[in-house]
């Protein structure tokens, strides 16, 4: 995953905190799925129309969404079931 430097981070982080918060408190469990969903799309959708559309920058953007989607695999996923593991035993 290409991490950005801290400093670029600080601009996100009140953002995210924000928009979390909003689904955790607003939205609940069920449908934060469906708003994440529209963020993420938004997101791109607006890069993309501002940027121009052509194949190669629809392309780069289904392999970032594919890079997030490893990355929380590994991140996250993994390590989860490596603990239900040591907890439940292996298959």
């Amino acid at each position: 995953m290409p991490y950005i430097k801290k400093e670029e981070r600080e601009f996100y982080e009140e953002i995210i905190l924000k928009v979390v918060e909003y689904l955790y408190n607003e939205q609940g469990k069920d449908s934060a799925k469906g708003h994440l969903n529209f963020l993420f799309t938004s997101i791109i959708k607006e890069y993309i129309r501002r940027e121009g559309i052509n194949y190669s920058l629809c392309n780069d953007m289904m392999g970032v969404l594919e890079s997030c989607k490893q990355e929380l695999y590994r991140r996250v996923v993994a390590p989860y079931e490596d603990k239900k593991i040591q907890e439940n035993g292996d298959v």
